[in-house]
């Protein structure tokens, strides 16, 4: 076999558990992302699903794995493909490098050991494996008279340091040459904090997502309206707004995005207490006395998780685009703004779960995980889903099976959901906006 082949195992028949393994030859294989399933998404081989991480194919020609971005859904099976043998590198991008250990640091105290030596050693042993890659650079995995092998990261939106792959493949002896490209996640654009990519100059076979190739998002201005609004009820109903987001990538555009509209009302009421008039809202709309309350509505981060990747965002600014590094020189806070209160503590946790629950403060919840199948989130729910005063606001993908899908899908019908083995009627508000996801739609390819 000379030509390159190609094999799934996942991501094709579901959503999640991207993994694709590139057989550049008989003996020469590289692996793109290792990702869990999520819901109810299978491997092809249909050995492994939603609750299992196991490695269901042979790994004896795999000699590297690329990592085109940190998310679980392409990352989460690492620590059993190291298990299973794999002794080979891991290739990401400069900012993935510094991401993937809090990730796979993660996923291995939830899936194999809490045993704070064995997570140091298994982290240690990451951290040596990895290779960061700068975008834009060709590096030699392999040169050799049968097989010369090359790969390049470049720039693509979606979370930072995701990175879509070109795999370029010599044959000497036939004097063949492909050159082939994976994707990864196909970030929006327009994403906060993210510069814009650029197309490849030459691909022979790639390999694209396409979660929302068959429809379209909303635009940004329009989602940023109805955050708008959803703030706005809050403050009306005194209630709390839950926000399952994902930690990295999801959770940061949030915040940079309410830093904004935060920012946008307090330099409006500055003006016209300044000029004596009446203050207009961050969307243009004349102000209620409800939207001057906004830069003290408190936004509340209550993931350890989700703080340790905010922080290594701050520390990635280089990688940021041109709009948010003009707004930190101009003296704001994208990502550690006045409003925003994090949440380390399992005990401060339940307090902030208890305090909001009871009282009729407004606030801005964002915990994960993302689709409410665990995590912090499950607490805020079951306390907070049987009451109309509060709201759940849906801004990313909820994979079937899912407590969210559920919320998302029942909720609005009064519908129930089923938590912790607990039928919960949900009273609360559902409200969804595409307009944040972080994938590419029909238009964004």
């Amino acid at each position: 076999m000379l030509s390159p082949l190609i094999n799934h195992h996942g991501s094709t028949t579901g959503v999640t558990g991207s993994c694709h393994e590139l057989h550049a030859d008989a003996v020469n294989s590289y692996l793109i992302d290792c990702g869990v399933f999520q819901g109810g998404d299978t491997a092809n081989e249909g050995q492994t699903g939603g609750g299992s991480l196991g490695i269901a194919f042979p790994i004896d020609t795999i000699r590297a794995l690329i990592v085109t971005h940190v998310h679980i859904d392409h990352v989460g099976r690492i620590p059993y493909l190291l298990a299973a043998g794999f002794k080979g590198p891991i290739l990401c991008s400069e900012p993935s490098a510094k991401l993937l250990p809090i990730v796979l640091e993660d996923a291995f105290k939830i899936g194999v050991s809490r045993d704070q030596k064995q997570v140091e050693r298994y982290i240690k042993l990451i951290e040596r494996r990895i290779i960061a890659l700068p975008y834009n650079t060709w590096f030699n995995l392999r040169e050799a008279s049968d097989l010369i092998c090359r790969i390049r990261l470049q720039r693509a939106r979606h979370i930072l340091g995701l990175a879509y792959v070109e795999l370029d493949l010599t044959y000497p002896k036939t004097g063949e040459n492909k050159r082939v490209a994976f994707s990864g996640d196909l970030g929006a654009p327009h994403a906060p904090m993210l510069p814009a990519p650029k197309a490849p100059y030459r691909v022979d076979i790639l390999v694209i997502e396409s979660t929302y190739g068959d429809r379209q998002h909303e635009d940004r201005c329009t989602r940023r309206q109805r955050l708008e609004h959803v703030i706005q009820r809050a403050l009306q109903d005194g209630g709390t707004v839950l926000i399952p987001a994902f930690s990295i990538g999801r959770t940061q555009e949030l915040l940079y995005e309410l830093e904004d509209i935060i920012h946008r009302a307090q330099t409006k009421s500055a003006a016209s207490s300044r000029d004596g008039v009446e203050a207009s809202g961050p969307d243009g709309a004349q102000a209620s006395g409800l939207e001057k309350n906004w830069p003290e509505l408190p936004i509340i981060l209550d993931s350890p998780l989700a703080n340790r990747f905010t922080a290594a965002y701050r520390e990635l600014k280089p990688f940021w685009n041109q709009e948010a590094i003009k707004r930190v020189q101009s003296g704001r806070r994208p990502l550690g703004f006045e409003q925003l209160l994090t949440v380390d503590s399992h005990a401060e946790h339940l307090r902030m779960v208890g305090y909001l629950a009871r009282s009729a403060h407004p606030a801005i919840v964002i915990a994960g995980n993302g689709m409410c199948s665990s995590g912090r989130i499950v607490n805020y729910l079951k306390a907070m889903l049987g009451n109309q005063r509060h709201n759940v606001l849906f801004v990313g993908y909820q994979a079937a099976g899912t407590p969210g899908h559920a919320i998302q899908s029942f909720g609005p019908k009064g519908g129930y959901v089923d938590l912790d083995g607990e039928r919960l009627a949900i009273r609360a508000g559902v409200t969804t906006i595409g307009g944040y996801s972080a994938h590419a739609d029909q238009d964004g390819w």
